[in-house]
């Protein structure tokens, strides 16, 4: 891609790529956010629509994030921030909460990553032996237990270094789950055959997608 086409290309902003996620949720569904990008997404649900979110520590029917003035500083969810309980809503007990997710009861899961191999194994809870995290936590259990998992990340980590890879080079938090990654440049989904992409930002073109991408990308069927 030229420096003219470059100029051009608009990556999704984080909200747009959360709103795009969002578009993508069935009615009915229960969904758990991960920490980070995913959790905006309940923020681009309707309210007349039933999808139903979930949070491990304890939280099952979870609305948009508060109004500053409507903050209850008791209702977080499992990244700390605060939310509001949609009608219907619900609190349990953690361990109830985690035999949801490992009794495989949510339909869906939307995690952040550091990297996503082809063959849709994930590895977003460390970097290097020298992080500072004790353990994978409740990721491991979502991405394991859930019917279906997708990720929400940027494509390229802030020096530009792909997080669409061949093979995972970080600690993985799970073997062949992901389904279907939403970056800020593109929405691909993770086949038999490898990367297939569906969608990518306005103004970027395929060649310049996969310049940024360390795995191969196909094109996905019309």
């Amino acid at each position: 891609m030229n420096e003219t086409a470059q100029a051009e290309a608009k990556p999704f902003s984080r909200k747009e790529m959360a709103a795009r996620a969002a578009a993508d949720i069935p009615e009915g569904w229960y969904v758990n956010l991960g920490i980070g990008i995913p959790t905006l997404i309940a923020d681009y649900v309707p309210l007349e629509r039933e999808v139903v979110f979930h949070s491990e520590n304890g939280v099952l029917g979870m609305g948009p994030a508060p109004a500053p003035d409507a903050v209850d500083p008791w209702l977080i969810n499992a990244g700390k921030q605060y939310v509001t309980l949609r009608p219907g809503g619900s609190y349990c007990h953690h361990a109830d909460s985690f035999a949801m997710i490992r009794g495989g009861h949510l339909d869906l899961c939307v995690l952040g990553a550091f990297q996503v191999a082809d063959n849709g194994d994930i590895a977003n809870w460390a970097t290097s032996e020298n992080d500072t995290a004790p353990a994978v936590g409740g990721a491991m259990d979502l991405a394991a237990g859930a019917k279906r998992l997708w990720v929400l990340m940027e494509h390229t980590t802030k020096d530009g270094t792909p997080k669409l890879v061949q093979k995972c080079s970080y600690p993985l938090t799970a073997l062949g789950a992901v389904k279907r990654i939403y970056t800020n440049l593109a929405v691909i989904d993770v086949t038999p055959r490898g990367f297939e992409v569906r969608e990518m930002a306005p103004g970027l073109d395929f060649e310049a997608l996969q310049a940024r991408t360390e795995a191969r990308l196909f094109r996905a069927a019309a």
